[in-house]
């Protein structure tokens, strides 16, 4: 495989108020996942509480995808909408507004009375999660022009979304230990509630900082020398553009079926192996906040990994293949044997296919700034991303779910099993085909 070093000559030392953007943009991207990555772990209790059914039936498991999938339209649209008003309006407006969306959202997600509420406010924490992360990226990029630099910070930075995991890991443990100490919340002191609001806090110093931070300097000195162009979304298929668009769509659709159809069932399959069936549901939930954790232990690992090689590789489909050959193989094999190779196994299995395939999305952040140009660079950003990964590949969950009827398997967590197996492993071959097609970026620099 051809690498070259990069040379960081030209890369000057970063100034106070570039830390405090660093900093703010880390805390962001973990607050993204903090919200995403909770609803896998508390979304079976939840249900069965609201539902008034078992946390293993098949009602449950039905609303599972429902609720993973759904939010994913409307914040597909808003996302998409979102891209375009921030090559209009500027990236750190849109990025303060989409805040504020979502931390009011995750606070009253916690008083939901039925599963319609739930979803509602699921639907809104999706929108503004799905609109920041779009502006953050488009904004970071922006800011650091020195090619290596960029490819480091933009890598390093999302990074913090696999913190954000751990985080929510690490915090629903905790709640679903102290819960009867806590506060009453609806009359009961069920851990999901309390785990929904927290939500809230990652918020605060976001909406207290951003606020105060630069615009990004390409983007400003274009508006005002009146040469950005208007964006459009029917440019995304000019000729020069088309295929960068379709490739990326459908990749990034693959990534996220993977990420939403086999690692976030998880903690669905879990309750049903052998040695967890036996615990109580305090045990349970904790054995469930384990497995997020090996998981998003085995994110950041990936995220580390391609910041580091993201800087030391230059074709951009190797050092993608390098994250896509291993979760191809992988996800088949852990999958359908975790029925019958129990609780280690499945620890063991998540850390890797959480290291495969969540380090891709790392890789597409720091791609898709540099095949689109300035006017078009967040509409072209959140194409990729909310048709792509949020419309079509969030539907990964809805099919894995669909399917553990027809599945195999003496309970519902091991059918999911075989469900989950069967939805990565197909996402895997069809990103790893439409790879080759997959445009490599002309210039090091950010398009004009």
């Amino acid at each position: 495989m051809a690498t070259t070093v990069r040379s960081d000559t030209d890369a000057r030392p970063l100034t106070p108020i570039e830390w405090v953007i660093l900093f703010i943009a880390a805390v962001g991207f973990l607050f993204d996942s903090y919200e995403l990555l909770m609803l896998p772990l508390l979304v079976r209790p939840a249900l069965a509480d609201l539902l008034g059914v078992a946390p293993n039936s098949l009602e449950v498991n039905a609303w599972v995808g429902y609720m993973q999938f759904s939010p994913a339209i409307p914040a597909g649209i808003f996302g998409l909408l979102g891209g375009y008003l921030t090559d209009l309006f500027g990236r750190r407006r849109v990025l303060v507004w989409s805040i504020l969306v979502y931390a009011f959202s995750a606070l009253a997600a916690g008083y939901s009375t039925s599963v319609g509420w739930l979803l509602f406010w699921r639907c809104c924490t999706f929108v503004g999660i799905c609109v920041e992360f779009v502006a953050a990226v488009a904004w970071l990029s922006e800011i650091f022009q020195n090619p290596t630099q960029r490819e480091r910070i933009v890598g390093y930075t999302q990074a913090f979304g696999s913190v954000g995991g751990l985080l929510a890991a690490a915090a629903y443990y905790w709640i679903v230990t102290n819960a009867a100490s806590l506060p009453e919340i609806r009359g009961g002191h069920e851990a999901w509630r309390y785990m929904l609001m927290s939500g809230v806090f990652p918020a605060l110093p976001l909406i207290i900082i951003r606020p105060f931070l630069p615009e990004s300097t390409m983007w400003r000195e274009k508006k005002q020398a009146g040469t950005l162009k208007r964006p459009a979304i029917g440019a995304l298929f000019a000729p020069e553009y088309r295929r960068t668009t379709l490739v990326t769509t459908v990749m990034m659709a693959c990534a996220f079926a993977v990420g939403f159809g086999t690692i976030q069932q998880a903690p669905r399959i879990v309750p049903g192996l052998v040695e967890v069936q036996a615990m109580d549901r305090t045990a349970v939930e904790q054995t469930v906040s384990g497995i997020g954790t090996f998981q998003e232990i085995g994110g950041l690992s990936g995220r580390l990994l391609l910041a580091f090689l993201a800087a030391i590789i230059i074709g951009r489909r190797r050092l993608l293949w390098l994250f896509q050959i291993p979760g191809a193989l992988l996800v088949p094999i852990f999958y359908f044997l975790m029925p019958s190779m129990g609780l280690t196994w499945a620890q063991f299995g998540v850390f890797i296919v959480g290291l495969a395939t969540i380090g891709q999305f790392s890789f597409w952040g720091n791609y898709l700034p540099r095949v689109y140009p300035t006017y078009l660079r967040g509409t072209g950003e959140s194409f990729a991303t909310n048709v792509g990964g949020r419309m079509i590949g969030t539907s990964g969950a809805l099919i894995a779910t669909s399917l553990v009827p027809l599945m195999p398997g003496e309970s519902v967590p091991f059918r999911l099993a075989y469900a989950a197996a069967t939805v990565g492993t197909v996402a895997y071959l069809i990103g790893f085909l439409v790879s080759f097609w997959l445009p490599e970026p002309k210039h090091a620099e950010l398009p004009d």
